[in-house]
């Protein structure tokens, strides 16, 4: 699934150029929702291109963040404070278009989004596949970046991810499960349900929770 930017941005950090892909509708906004990719991809990420292609038409404009090391051409992330960096400096352009703006991110860009959302102002975080712990390392959770967001969070996350599964997550999360998804959200042929079934659940979930704030 992919579908195109309405406008594309390249904004200066410190720790270099980021580039925010801007999906709108014609149709006034009631939120952003502004999702950055994790450490092992970007923008194509099957789940990111799913709510840039449904959420516009729904009322919420997507903005999809390159971090800047992605946007260099690195194959590897940095440090999390310097994507913490990365990602406060480029939250002005973000907040240009005046509207209510949702935090979020699939894995490390997730961890991102609830070290930062009290400090920046966000109104929620979206949590695409918090990487709870390394796999098959649940003694190192990350439970205390997600439960410390500060503001109200809900995760997607896939029902064999091997960085958490739905079970794993603290009591009281808020967590839509992606049946049989990986970390990816890719789900086995053996399974009987296709991309696009899950990616529904996915933005079904996401525009419902967006609804129950802004709606």
């Amino acid at each position: 699934m992919s579908t195109r930017a309405n406008e594309s941005e390249t904004v200066a950090t410190p720790v270099g150029d980021a580039r925010i892909s801007w999906y709108r509708d014609a149709e006034p906004a009631r939120a952003l929702v502004a999702v950055s990719h994790g450490a092992g991809g970007g923008i194509e990420a099957r789940d990111l291109q799913a709510l840039a292609a449904a959420l516009p038409a729904r009322g919420y404009t997507v903005a999809l963040v390159e971090q800047p090391w992605r946007v260099a051409g690195k194959k590897v992330a940095p440090a999390p404070k310097t994507l913490d960096t990365g990602w406060t400096a480029l939250w002005p352009a973000l907040e240009k278009p005046g509207l209510p703006v949702v935090a979020g991110g699939r894995s490390a860009g997730a961890r991102v989004a609830c070290r930062t959302a009290r400090e920046l102002g966000a109104q929620a975080v979206l949590a695409l596949s918090f990487p709870l712990h390394p796999p098959g390392k649940p003694e190192k959770s990350r439970a205390e970046e997600l439960t410390g967001a500060g503001v109200p969070t809900l995760v997607v996350q896939g029902g064999r991810d091997p960085f958490g599964r739905p079970e794993e997550f603290p009591a009281g999360t808020g967590l839509t499960e992606v049946a049989y998804g990986d970390h990816g959200f890719a789900v086995p042929k053996s399974a009987g349900v296709t991309e696009a079934e899950s990616m529904a659940v996915l933005t079904d979930a996401v525009v419902a929770w967006l609804d129950g704030m802004f709606g």
